[in-house]
């Protein structure tokens, strides 16, 4: 029982030091991490500040991050260029990547 108290503790010290700029739209303390920890780590890349992006690597590690970011359909050019310098990764390795190359824009059509 105890060991839960202190994931539950861990969770709480992460999520109260982020920056509240990146929960405008949600309740951070009805937040499951767990589920939705590819939203935030979106959400930490794009709109959060470098503190934010530590603490984030700190709480889920390099591996989870990359791998959930390998799964996003979407992610800002710079924040995928920022976790492929990170994590030694290549754009190609992104979804992101793939969807934005093969979806036509008005523009580029």
């Amino acid at each position: 029982m105890q060991r839960n108290y202190d994931n539950l503790m861990s969770t709480y010290s992460y999520i109260s030091q982020l920056s509240p700029v990146l929960f405008w739209d949600i309740d951070k303390e009805r937040m499951d991490l767990e589920r939705h920890s590819a939203g935030l780590i979106q959400r930490v890349l794009e709109h959060g500040t470098l503190q934010d992006w530590r603490l984030t690597r700190d709480y889920f590690g390099m591996d989870r991050i990359v791998a959930d970011c390998k799964s996003l359909r979407t992610l800002d050019p710079m924040a995928l260029s920022f976790i492929c310098a990170m994590s030694d990764t290549k754009k190609e390795d992104y979804r992101c990547y793939h969807f934005r190359q093969s979806t036509p824009t008005l523009w580029n059509s």
